[in-house]
C-alpha cells in the first residue's frame, strides 16, 4: 500500500512540474478552490498525475487528470492508492 498523498506534497508537485508556487495551507484551507485560479491548467496536472505514477510506481485512477480542485484531485489519487489502481 502507498503513503496518501498531503496538501504539502501537491504543493511541491505543482512547484517541480508546473512552475506553480502555492503555500500548502492555502491548499488545505481552501480544498474546493479551483486549480485555475493558482493557474495550473489541465496539461499542469497531467504532469502532476505523471510524476505521482513514477514516483509512487502505482496508476493512479484515470478520472486524476480531470479534477478541478485540489481537494478533489486528493481523494482521486489517495482512493486510487488505497486500491492499488
Amino acid at each position: 500500500m502507498s503513503k496518501e498523498l498531503t496538501y504539502g506534497e501537491l504543493a511541491a508537485l505543482m512547484k517541480s512540474s508546473a512552475g506553480i508556487t502555492v503555500e500548502p495551507t492555502m491548499l488545505a484551507g481552501h480544498p474546493d478552490t479551483p486549480f485555475a485560479e493558482y493557474g495550473l491548467d489541465s496539461l499542469g496536472l497531467l504532469g502532476i498525475v505523471g510524476a505521482l505514477e513514477n514516483d509512487r510506481g502505482a496508476s493512479i485512477a484515470g478520472d486524476a487528470d480531470a479534477c478541478k480542485t485540489p481537494g478533489a484531485f486528493i481523494d482521486v489519487v489517495n482512493n486510487s492508492l488505497k486500491a492499488g489502481v
